[in-house]
């Protein structure tokens, strides 16, 4: 019951806190506090309640913004395990969230590398079928030089035969 109120409040004071009517709330705040040092001859009292107040409000604020964070995090985290779980992609990566830093820099590296290794093959495929629409064939060649040219005067002999 309390984390559910907990929740939505933490929810609405976080939406609140990042609207610009607050922000601007909070600047004539400021504004009316410095105008009015004159009035109390910046004591140590008008000083106290600014610092006063935006001690508190900060202190509070790290809570709500952290827990929000905490349950936004979670929220994005179960969602991905779930695109893993129902994708091709490798389910032991659901959970890697539990690692340490650097068991979760290995795998990130491991990553790295085979995203590498993956792009060029692509590139390298590419490569291949763009020198092939050139030549105006199908698929690239998959021998060069002289072999090619053996390879091609076999296939017309091949076809004469046939006709004959």
């Amino acid at each position: 019951m309390i984390e559910k109120v907990f929740t939505r409040i933490a929810n609405q004071v976080a939406h609140l806190a990042g609207l610009p009517a607050t922000f601007a709330i909070c600047m004539a705040i400021v504004v009316v506090w410095a105008l009015s040092g004159p009035f109390f001859g910046f004591s140590d009292t008008w000083q106290l309640v600014i610092n006063t107040g935006t001690t508190i409000i900060t202190f509070l604020m790290v809570f709500l913004i952290q827990n929000t964070q905490n349950r936004d995090g979670a929220a994005i985290q179960a969602k991905l395990d779930e695109l893993i779980r129902v994708s091709r992609a490798h389910n032991h990566f659901i959970g890697i969230e539990h690692l340490t830093e650097s068991e979760v820099e290995e795998i990130r590296s491991k990553c790295e590398a085979a995203a590498k290794r993956h792009d060029s093959e692509i590139a390298e495929k590419a490569a291949k079928k763009a020198v092939a629409g050139k030549n105006g064939t199908k698929h690239a060649p998959k021998t060069t030089g002289a072999a090619t040219k053996k390879t091609a005067a076999g296939k017309n002999a091949a076809k004469k035969k046939a006709a004959a």
